[in-house]
């Protein structure tokens, strides 16, 4: 028999010393690994979260957000960025617009924590069932935390918008996260936030937006670019009608809410570029000049508002008649030719309608220009059939297209018009043409032929109470050529720099009567072997001639005898007075205008008499100010540099210098660049130029107008500056490449009508205003 205790021994199993120790050994290994795995848990996670955004920074949001560039009224003309982003409060944002992001992006976005496991497994399994996907798994707290890390999709930046999402949901209330989402989140076309996105498809502000409108805002951030109402509108649609569905089940709207903005019609614009449509050669100068004062990230990321002294209605008015003037030049100068020819099987196939029956008919708009093919010429009334690509019908009346000679610069434009449409194309020609009656008789179009011109040409307008830019028009179109002929061109002003000697002789006591020799003048240069003998315009001499005639015709002569007379250096300081800064040749060629100047100089120049003898700085910026609505600079000169114009560096004396005779002392008032009774005089003089010399197509205005028209060596720069009591503007045409513009292509017929038709627009129904007569001392 065994006791009990024996038993007890026998059921205890044996354990050798071995195996004690492996299992010892075990135990501190896993304790081991354990504690590593957790060091390393903690460690990854620690590297993870080290530099991710403080939350202080992301408390105290300052996106990157848009310059804005005003015009004088107030309207909008410009904006920089390279993120299109409009803050907007959340009390400003409607709160059905909230609720349509929370229903189509995050249902329980008022439930989690940040993350939200169970929507994932959710939004997994619709999207199987739907076959595409439908419906994300990231939460909106999620999408914040995405918009401030980085762009690459890998499991660590996925751990990473993990751990901020905590976070944020941690420190942030759910207001607040909202409010940075609807400001962050990509919508496509450039716009970041509902407001921009809300400008961009529909130009309204969120407060404006619709139900559907809304919605179709909300089915955007899944793929912005699939979803835009403007590339894809079905799929935006589409995306729409799920949106709206989801608010339903959300409880955010009923069904009959839902079903009105399914059936509502919603206008989507095309993507518009105001800097390149409202006024692009000034906006172009303004963004040069804040790139220059404050640098590329603060230019572009950090919202300042930019306040000019733009008049947005006048500029239009400017392009108009740039464009305008340039068409008639072309025109002048003749027919460049046709596009290309066509083969009679060629001519049908540009003819056959779409084959895709289902497409729109093509429809044509007023203005619109069109290629289009030649396929008759009516010999009774010489008209032209043509028909636009895929069979729309018109016709070109013969008095649309009588200009279309062949170029010739030694034949009057008006002495060579074409006498038959077959001088300027046959069948089968493809042409430009451009629509000026879409039903025109019995409803056949009627059309233009059409020529897009390659001259170039300024527009440059000056308020002269203080300097103030209205309109800066540098070129035919920006959008081909960047190039502000306004400002950045140095050309030879010719004639229109007369003014300046005038004004200085007047100031030196002449008079308007005062007579001055128009006889032939010989400079020679011996050293250099060299001998000048300049000619007027039209190559006679008038002999003695009174100061107010000789502008009046431009008289070349009279103006090199007047500045032999004061000596070049006196002419030079006088120029400087005026405010022109340019380098100015110190030789008698001056007199003609032989120094580059740019159209702001001269135009700026003329202002000081307008201004009855003050100078002001042309400005283009009245104010600036930054995100927070602090000025940071006001009344900002348009030369945008630090040379200050009253602190002349004392010209060279030159060859022409002599001793003078003693002067009259014209004493220039406090705050005036020259004397008044000197800037009215010359005024009076300019309105001579319009009454009874090269400016006489002026007259037209039928009010006080006081100009001078230029032109420089075989017609190769046009101009024309002239002013009223309350504008200055000034007119210049030419090649870029300084080709002559042209037979008898004068200030007078090239540059004069530009300043006309602008002048006749700024001015529709205003009473004439008379110049001011200067204050007696």
């Amino acid at each position: 028999m065994f006791s009990r205790d024996s038993i007890i021994v026998r059921n205890i199993k044996y354990i050798s010393p071995k195996v004690k120790k492996i299992r010892k050994y075990t135990l501190i290994a896993s304790v081991i690994i354990a504690a590593g795995f957790l060091l390393f848990t903690l460690g990854y996670y620690y590297h993870l979260s080290s530099n991710l955004p403080p939350l202080n920074s992301i408390m105290d949001y300052r996106p990157k957000s848009i310059t804005e560039v005003y015009s004088g009224n107030g309207r909008l003309i410009g904006e920089f960025y390279t993120e299109r982003r409009k803050v907007i409060p959340l009390n400003k944002v409607p709160k059905r617009l909230v609720q349509a992001f929370v229903a189509a992006e995050d249902g329980r976005f008022y439930e989690h924590e940040g993350l939200d496991f169970f929507s994932i497994f959710r939004a997994l399994i619709k999207n199987i069932l739907v076959g595409e996907v439908v419906q994300g798994g990231s939460t909106i707290t999620q999408q914040v935390a995405k918009s401030l890390l980085s762009s690459e999709r890998t499991l660590k930046r996925k751990t990473r918008e993990a751990i901020l999402s905590y976070r944020i949901e941690n420190k942030l209330t759910k207001d607040n996260i909202i409010f940075l989402y609807l400001n962050e989140i990509y919508l496509g076309h450039g716009a970041y936030g509902v407001q921009a996105a809300a400008e961009n498809y529909f130009r309204k502000d969120v407060s404006e937006l619709n139900l559907a409108e809304m919605a179709t805002l909300a089915g955007l951030p899944q793929a912005p670019s699939a979803y835009s109402p403007y590339v894809n509108p079905e799929l935006a649609k589409q995306r729409m009608f799920y949106v709206l569905s989801r608010m339903v089940e959300e409880g955010f709207i009923n069904i009959v809410e839902a079903t009105d903005a399914m059936n509502s019609e919603i206008t989507v614009y095309p993507i518009a570029d105001i800097n390149n449509s409202a006024a692009p050669y000034f906006t172009e100068h303004v963004r040069q000049y804040l790139e220059k004062t404050y640098g590329s990230r603060i230019l572009y990321s950090e919202g300042l508002k930019v306040f000019t002294t733009l008049d947005l209605a006048m500029q239009k008015k400017a392009q108009a008649a740039l464009k305008k003037g340039l068409f008639d030049h072309d025109k002048r100068q003749g027919f460049r030719g046709v596009v290309k020819h066509l083969e009679f099987n060629d001519m049908k196939t540009f003819m056959a309608p779409p084959k895709d029956k289902s497409s729109s008919p093509m429809e044509i708009k007023e203005g619109e220009v069109y290629e289009a093919v030649v396929i008759s010429v009516k010999r009774k009334d010489k008209s032209t059939t043509i028909s636009l690509k895929g069979g729309i019908k018109g016709e070109i009346l013969f008095k649309e297209m009588r200009w279309a000679r062949t170029p010739n610069p030694e034949v009057n434009y008006y002495e060579a018009y074409i006498k038959h449409p077959s001088e300027a194309f046959q069948v089968g020609d493809i042409i430009r043409v451009k629509v000026i009656d879409v039903k025109g008789k019995k409803g056949v179009p009627l059309f233009s032929l059409h020529q897009e011109p390659i001259a170039q040409a300024a527009l440059l307008a000056i308020d002269p109470s203080d300097g103030s830019i209205k309109v800066m028009e540098g070129g035919y179109d920006f959008r081909i050529n960047r190039f502000n002929r306004a400002v950045q061109a140095r050309r030879q002003p010719g004639s229109s720099f007369k003014p300046v000697i005038y004004s200085a002789a007047l100031d030196k006591g002449m008079t308007p009567k005062t007579k001055i020799v128009d006889s032939p003048y010989v400079y020679v240069d011996s050293q250099r072997n060299f001998v000048w003998r300049p000619q007027n315009y039209d190559g006679r001499f008038l002999g003695p001639i009174s100061l107010k005639k000789a502008l009046a015709q431009s008289r070349n002569i009279v103006s090199i005898r007047l500045a032999k007379k004061l000596g070049i250096s006196k002419v030079i300081d006088y120029a400087r007075k005026l405010g022109i800064r340019s380098d100015l040749s110190k030789n008698l060629s001056l007199s003609l205008g032989s120094s580059g100047l740019s159209l702001l100089e001269i135009t700026s120049a003329y202002a000081v008499f307008a201004s009855g003898g003050k100078r002001h700085e042309p400005l283009f910026i009245r104010e600036i100010r930054d995100r927070d609505g602090k000025v940071l600079k006001n009344n900002i000169n348009a030369y945008f540099d630090k040379v200050n114009p009253y602190e002349r560096k004392k010209e060279e004396k030159t060859e022409d210098d002599v001793p003078r005779e003693e002067e009259k002392k014209n004493d220039v008032p406090l705050g005036y660049a020259i004397p008044p009774q000197t800037a009215y005089t010359m005024t009076m003089l300019l309105q001579g130029v319009v009454q009874e010399g090269t400016a006489k197509k002026a007259k037209v205005l039928k009010r006080p107008v006081a100009g001078k028209t230029g032109t420089t060596d075989e017609n190769r720069d046009a101009w024309f500056i002239g002013f009223t009591p309350d504008l200055v503007a000034g007119v210049w045409v030419g090649f870029d490449d300084r080709r002559p513009l042209g037979r008898r292509e004068t200030g007078s017929r090239a540059a004069l009508p530009i300043f006309i038709d602008f002048m006749q627009e700024v001015y529709q129904e205003q009473p004439p205003e008379e110049f001011p007569l200067p204050e007696k001392e």
